[in-house]
């Protein structure tokens, strides 16, 4: 199992989506949110992504797919 770190940046539609339930329901990771901060009209969450990499690299495309912008951190 492998963690990845990432930051997911929100814009307009996007904001009102559930993309960290539905991670962690249509994939097989599981997500911790380190810190987040939500604006109008915008907002990002720094988020532990667990899982095998195949599945944490889909559950990341299906991020990018929804219009989100996806940033891969350095693990804290």
């Amino acid at each position: 199992m492998a963690r990845t770190t990432v930051r997911l940046t929100f814009r307009g539609e996007s904001l009102n989506d559930p993309i960290i339930y539905r991670l962690g329901k249509d994939f097989k990771v599981v997500t911790n949110i380190r810190r987040a901060d939500v604006a109008e009209g915008s907002g990002w969450v720094e988020l532990d992504v667990d899982g095998a990499k195949a599945e944490v690299d889909r559950a990341l495309e299906y991020c990018r797919s929804r219009g989100i912008g996806v940033q891969e951190l350095e693990p804290q």
